[in-house]
């Protein structure tokens, strides 16, 4: 049951951050799974364009959790690194919209936010703690 449960939020983490909402300028907006398209065709053609740690960053996150869904018993470390690494990004966003005051940004940052909590209460119940 924990395996399961905890896979299962490790996929919404994953999900739930490629559904961050970027706007820049007046007219200009995304959603972090159409600038993770991009990046990802510009990693095969021009490796040098897309070196920059809001970029590296994240996708090392990524990485971590997909092999961590993957792997029978995920280390706890591998599943917390990768959601932090994750979260530096969603969590600068959040911040964005805060300082922005745009609505659209907060609330699209939240899910990630708190399929995040749940990966690492999963983590806490496995050992008996449980936060509160």
């Amino acid at each position: 049951m924990f395996r399961a449960g905890l896979k299962l939020s490790i996929i919404l983490v994953l999900l739930s951050h490629l559904f961050a909402y970027f706007k820049w300028g007046s007219n200009q907006s995304s959603f972090l799974f159409e600038i993770e398209a991009q990046v990802l065709s510009k990693l095969f053609t021009d490796p040098a364009s897309v070196i920059h740690p809001f970029i590296l960053l994240p996708l090392a996150g990524q990485v971590l959790l997909l092999l961590a869904v993957f792997t029978k018993n995920p280390p706890r470390l591998q599943v917390f690194a990768g959601t932090g690494l994750l979260a530096l990004l969603v969590t600068f966003l959040l911040f964005i919209g805060i300082l922005g005051r745009s609505p659209a940004i907060i609330f699209s940052t939240l899910p990630f936010h708190l399929s995040a909590w749940m990966t690492i209460r999963h983590f806490h119940r496995k050992r008996g703690e449980v936060i509160q």
